[in-house]
């Protein structure tokens, strides 16, 4: 029985016991399952039912509804003991739930604990990274990245058949701007050798040149308009700038464990914009103003979404519009998650809103993920004035870090490189999904490198000490006795164990990989106090082999949290 499934025992005793103490009742197991609390204080029960929430409903002081709740409790023998007391309904697991049933599920499951089967048959599509071609993927597109493929990952361990999209930014201006450049003052011999460096060279030199010729704007624009016509030496460029950029950037995501569906950037979705005009046009959902088609959205308390230019020209609602459309008919989606900046918030509302008032109702369906804005020591990020940090930059450094550290404390360790790697990058991805998502970062690079207190390398440090443990041992035994009275430390180690289901669920339903992470840290933090005050290998061979087999489970939990956010399991380090 997991942790879920005990609480949802224990709400639909109360819930019943509600039903006959109170006439008025309409509370459900689920509605009191949903108003559990974790007492900040183990005195205080290991379950709290807070009953303020309850008061006007049932007509009653939070004190009185919670001793007659209380009294539900009497014959449940899932608990050990509880108390109604100032409104709170106080609760006390037995250990015996904790060190036999819930440590036997751990061992028993394996990598499938805290995995549900609730994505069955549902198939989700993941639009994430996205990177502009031809221009660096810098400390910006960490969060779209990481967050969307912690997302990903948490929706595959739910049983989700999911798709990673990686929508590039193919088409547009800038490669008139990046066209323009090339000639001026690009050749094919630096371009093969720096690769997306010199095209981002290029592209900022372009722009410092342009503040002084302003004529050079007209030139990219007309370079973008004989590529939108095909113009042959010009598709030729852009194709090969797109080369470039992918086999760049799928450097980055093999450090980060990363693999995508779909590369299908804007220019795939060019010539299905014009059906999607059209029918917007035949539905009556449009109007012209100045020359531009919009869509009003005035009822929705939002501004128009425009749809074409007055030179029409399409804008990114079309183009978003008809990427949805083709999606949905190719994967045909229960769910499409686009995880943007935040700034970006209002123009997936509006386009949202659009394909519902087109007459699909799966616009419900829909899901825009928003995060916050990184910037560098208070900087905004600009590609234009190289005011970035490159990702792969930043992971140089921080496994360069890494290196130093091992060759000082362990330098016979096997595969230092790979281990390096690991947790260098890990340490970054650590660093950043720690924050609220919608959270602006400024971004220090001090902090990110730094490996003390709660980061990425304690954890996976954690992970690493449990198998060493583990392998002094001589491996996890086939059977442990349960000790009659368990440690205070491994009881609490065990209650936060049995946590680990709940918290996928909510950072499922919140988006919220944060959730994952922060758990990952009470894990560490329990197991190291349980680590320090009770001898895991002793010379009483009953003790060893629960506190071993404690110890696995922990190492369990901890590689599956850690899979979650993206970071690498590491047994050795």
């Amino acid at each position: 029985m997991s942790i879920l499934d005990y609480k949802s025992a224990i709400a639909d005793i109360l819930a019943r016991t509600a039903e006959k103490e109170f006439s008025e009742c309409t509370l459900s197991g689920d509605d009191i399952l949903n108003m559990f609390e974790y007492p900040p204080d183990k005195q205080m029960g290991d379950l709290a039912l807070p009953c303020f929430k309850m008061s006007r409903t049932l007509r009653c002081a939070p004190p009185v509804i919670a001793e007659k709740l209380a009294g539900g409790l009497c014959d449940c023998n899932l608990i050990k003991g509880f108390n109604a007391t100032g409104g709170y309904l106080n609760i006390y697991m037995k250990p015996e739930y904790l060190t036999d049933t819930l440590l036997h599920e751990i061992l028993e499951k394996g990598d499938d604990y805290g995995r549900t089967n609730e994505g069955e048959g549902k198939t989700v599509l993941f639009d994430y990274s996205s990177p502009n071609v031809a221009k660096p993927f810098h400390i910006g597109h960490l969060g779209t990245t990481v967050i969307g493929h912690s997302l990903k990952k948490l929706h595959e361990f739910a049983g989700y058949k999911c798709v990673g999209i990686n929508h590039l930014g193919d088409w547009g201006t800038q490669f008139g701007k990046l066209i323009v450049a090339y000639r001026l003052w690009g050749n094919r011999e630096a371009v093969e050798k720096g690769g997306i460096d010199e095209l981002v060279a290029l592209y900022v030199r372009f722009h410092k040149e342009a503040a002084k010729k302003p004529e050079l704007e007209d030139e990219a624009r007309a370079e973008f308009t004989a590529l939108e016509n095909g113009k042959e030496e010009n598709v030729e460029l852009w194709k090969w700038f797109i080369e470039i950029s992918i086999e760049e950037y799928k450097k980055t995501y093999a450090q980060l464990g990363i693999e995508f569906d779909s590369y299908a950037g804007e220019s795939f979705y060019s010539d299905k914009i014009a059906p999607v005009v059209e029918e917007l046009k035949d539905k009556g959902l449009t109007v012209v103003d100045n020359g531009a088609t919009m869509i009003p959205l005035e009822e929705y308390k939002m501004p128009p979404c425009l749809i074409l230019k007055s030179d029409g020209s399409t804008l990114y609602a079309a183009r978003d519009i008809a990427a949805a459309l083709y999606r949905k008919k190719t994967y045909d989606f229960d769910k499409c998650v686009y995880v943007t900046s935040a700034g970006q918030s209002l123009h997936f509302a509006q386009w949202f809103r659009v394909v519902g008032l087109m007459g699909y109702e799966w616009y419900k369906d829909l899901v825009h993920v928003p995060y916050g804005t990184v910037s560098i020591n208070g900087a905004k990020l600009a590609t234009r004035s190289g005011n970035v940090i490159l990702l792969k930059d930043l992971f140089a450094l921080a496994v360069d870090k890494v290196k130093g550290i091992i060759d000082e404390k362990n330098p016979n360790l096997e595969n230092k490189d790979e281990v390096a790697c690991a947790v260098g990058v890990g340490a970054i991805v650590f660093h950043y999904l720690s924050n609220s998502r919608i959270k602006d970062i400024n971004f220090m690079l001090e902090d990110a490198l730094s490996f003390e207190g709660n980061t990425g390398p304690y954890a996976q440090y954690t992970y690493a000490r449990c198998y060493s443990i583990i392998e002094k041992a001589g491996g996890v035994p086939e059977s442990y006795a349960i000790p009659e009275n368990a440690d205070e430390t491994v009881l609490e180690l065990l209650k936060i164990l049995s946590r680990f289901p709940e918290a996928v669920k909510d950072a499922l339903d919140s988006y919220e990989p944060m959730t994952v992470t922060r758990y990952i840290l009470d894990v560490c933090a329990a197991f190291n106090r349980f680590y320090h005050d009770c001898q895991i290998l002793t010379d009483d061979k009953e003790v060893t082999d629960f506190r071993v087999s404690l110890t696995k489970s922990v190492a369990t939990v901890l590689g599956n949290a850690l899979e979650l956010i993206c970071m690498k399991k590491t047994p050795k380090i």
